[in-house]
């Protein structure tokens, strides 16, 4: 369960590759900013819950030594909070990054939104595969007109625009909290 909620989670980090960042001076950490997933699709369900029952607060984003980055938030799952804290590193292919030594891919996806991206991911389960689709954004609010691209890329990619999911933002977890 802890992979599939960790490759909920890692495609935010490959988003900031994508935008423009400070070069980082080997020794040195940044903030990159705060990022927010605003809707999630996936081809398997998550174990012991529902997605409509997922919160997730803002992740947090650090760009670490050689350009690898750091992103560190709590997702909220039928009322046990979970951190989530991983290291994207960048692939030799442009728009792809990976993570757990090859077993998590992930691609950018440009959304025609001013600040939403979509990160598709392929992730590598024991054997068996998971694809998933996740918005993300540079602020809280939702937006349809990147939902809709979500949809587009999700439909293209053999997901089912049924699956997705809007998540609900919180600031902090707490357990026992839906």
């Amino acid at each position: 369960m802890k992979t599939l909620l960790l490759s909920f989670g890692l495609g935010l980090v490959a988003v900031l590759q994508a935008q423009t960042l400070p070069t980082v001076v080997e020794e040195e950490k940044e903030d990159a900013g705060t990022w927010y997933f605003k809707a999630w699709a996936s081809d398997k369900e998550i174990p012991g819950g529902k997605l409509g029952s997922v919160s997730v607060t803002p992740m947090k984003i650090k760009i670490l030594d050689g350009g690898s980055l750091k992103i560190t938030f709590t997702l909220g799952i039928a009322g046990h909070c979970r951190e989530i804290s991983s290291t994207l590193k960048e692939t030799e292919e442009p728009g792809k990054y990976t993570a757990y030594g090859g077993k998590h891919v992930v691609q950018i996806i440009k959304s025609g939104v001013e600040g939403h991206y979509i990160l598709y991911g392929v992730t590598d389960l024991h054997g068996h595969q998971i694809r998933t689709a996740k918005l993300v954004g540079r602020d809280p609010d939702f937006n349809q007109e990147a939902l809709e691209d979500l949809k587009r890329a999700a439909g293209v990619r053999g997901l089912s625009p049924e699956t997705i999911v809007i998540l609900k933002q919180r600031e902090t977890c707490s357990s026992g909290s839906d």
